[in-house]
């Protein structure tokens, strides 16, 4: 007897994750970008407002419009869920806030004319930990090094030579992070 395929709900934390994304997007739409400018991008305001605070987290929820957010899943569908099962949803959570975190204070401070929104950053820690998934201590994945040397030289050359309204701090720093957590997950063990 032939079993039944199902459908399996396999990656709580980056299914969740793309799904809120997508509400995002269509509350943006249909309020013409009130609820990103309120609830999903993140931009220099008072600090004494505690939306300021909640933006800091919520932005990698919000894009710029469908490309952005589409690009940003596949990525996020490829490698999330392998790295969701590898490390756990706990931990892919935190590396989520932290790359949230640390993504808008930095833009807060260094750029506070610039606003940010969207999931690259998150995308950059996902390429990084990734890279991590076959490390043994005391070694150096080759292949990590060579993710590291394209990836930091392409966001170097397009900060420096392309105007193109992307944050490429976002990304180099999403990666550090997601380098970061790799090394200290796999280290533990």
């Amino acid at each position: 007897m032939k079993k039944k395929l199902k459908i399996t709900f396999n990656s709580p934390v980056v299914l969740s994750f793309i799904f809120v994304s997508f509400i995002a997007m269509i509350l943006a739409y249909a309020t013409g970008g009130l609820t990103n400018t309120v609830l999903f991008v993140t931009y220099h305001s008072s600090l004494k407002s505690p939306l300021t605070y909640l933006r800091f987290f919520t932005h990698v929820l919000g894009h710029a419009g469908w490309d952005h957010y589409i690009g940003n899943t596949m990525y996020l569908l490829l490698l999330g869920p392998m790295l969701e099962e590898k490390y756990g949803s706990k931990l892919l959570i935190w590396v989520i806030a932290i790359t949230a975190l640390i993504t808008s204070v930095t833009n807060y401070i260094i750029f506070p004319n610039v606003a940010l929104c969207g999931a690259s950053g998150v995308v950059f820690a996902f390429i990084l930990l990734t890279s991590f998934t076959s490390f043994k201590s005391g070694e150096l994945p080759i292949t990590f090094i060579l993710v590291v040397v394209v990836f930091l030289g392409q966001q170097v050359y397009e900060g420096l030579f392309l105007e193109d309204n992307i944050s490429n701090l976002s990304h180099i720093l999403g990666g550090v992070v997601g380098a970061a957590a790799g090394y200290m997950f796999n280290v533990k063990k």
